[in-house]
């Protein structure tokens, strides 16, 4: 049984921005540093005349060099500790919205792009990542897709929401029906691309604005039918736990079997396509009743420092007895295979 960690991060650096080109670079990101009242300074990243924290939610216990891919072969030694044979890497700016013009985006997430594929190319096939497309340009989107998809990427990541539009919203029909085509998944991770959300929960500790954005996708993808109208597409929900999804589910059971006289299968997620990351203190052997042990994955959060950041987590599954050795390995490796299509 091979370790898949199905969640892990890069920290982006001044690295990152080094692929734009011509007037693009024009909008390149820069890190400035600010100092409270206390005298405590900390960096932030400038986009687009906005500032957002650069030096919170890092996790320590991950090195600097591997968190943020200047070394390679420290990232993948410390796989290696780890007993980890594979990550996939999602960002770390992206986590939020950054700009709702298309031409920063654009610019912004063809940079990342190409940083990770150049991590990719270095990572001997053992550091897959989630590409990041300019969904604000469906056309340019696509053309960006077709890119990644020759460069390691093994799924599309997005946010929550995005903009002012749920995941549902038929204006995403293009990308749903090239990711089929692609047999790539669509990995939902926790986040908002929401200005709106973004800044009406802005101090809050993350939990209306990141979580339940994800949350509220997975009940909107059921209740307008996603899977159904995409019957090939595979979608991931990630870094929100897995805690959510009985109550999820008696929600929805009881609308469409009230609205539509509908009674929804226990194989919700298998008959789905769709995936959900769980963490080591969710109560597995109640959420497994609801999902499955096929369509459940668990990840690190390497390199960041937030609820859902484990280390330790993938060696803690195995040994800590909660679950059945058989449905271990299919949390740790043939789930993961099967979501990013390994």
């Amino acid at each position: 049984m091979a370790v898949i960690d199905a969640d892990a991060h890069v920290l982006e650096n001044n690295r990152t921005w080094e692929y734009m080109e011509g007037a693009e670079k024009a909008y390149r990101p820069q890190i400035v540093t600010s100092t409270n009242d206390a005298g405590e300074s900390g960096e932030y990243w400038l986009v687009d005349g906005r500032l957002f924290a650069k030096s919170d939610n890092v996790g320590e216990d991950t090195p600097e060099e591997s968190r943020e891919m200047s070394d390679i072969t420290s990232r993948l030694r410390h796989m290696d500790q780890m007993g980890v044979a594979m990550q996939v890497l999602y960002p770390t700016i992206f986590l939020r919205p950054v700009t709702d013009k298309p031409e920063v985006e654009m610019a912004l997430f063809k940079s990342y792009n190409r940083w990770l594929c150049d991590i990719w190319k270095a990572g001997q096939d053992r550091l897959r990542w989630a590409a990041i497309l300019p969904l604000r340009s469906m056309d340019e989107a696509l053309k960006e897709l077709e890119f990644v998809l020759r460069h390691g990427a093994c799924g599309v990541y997005v946010p929550g929401l995005i903009g002012d539009r749920r995941l549902s919203d038929p204006y995403f029909t293009p990308l749903y029906e090239a990711l089929s085509d692609a047999d790539i998944p669509l990995c939902v991770h926790s986040a908002t691309g929401s200005f709106t959300q973004h800044d009406l929960f802005f101090d809050e500790p993350g939990f209306n604005k990141f979580k339940l954005a994800v949350v509220g996708s997975f009940h909107s993808v059921i209740w307008d039918r996603v899977p159904e109208r995409f019957p090939r597409l595979r979608i991931g929900f990630i870094e929100v736990s897995a805690q959510w999804v009985p109550y999820v589910f008696h929600d929805l059971a009881k609308r469409f079997r009230q609205k539509r006289g509908i009674e929804l299968s226990r194989n919700l997620l298998r008959d789905s396509r769709i995936f959900v990351a769980c963490q080591t203190d969710d109560d597995l052997d109640y959420v497994l009743e609801y999902t499955g042990d096929d369509n459940i994955i668990i990840g690190t959060d390497y390199g960041h420092n937030d609820t859902s950041s484990e280390i330790v987590a993938l060696e803690k599954l195995k040994d800590d007895g909660k679950v059945s050795p058989a449905s271990v390995a299919k949390i740790l490796d043939d789930n993961p295979r099967a979501l990013y299509g390994f």
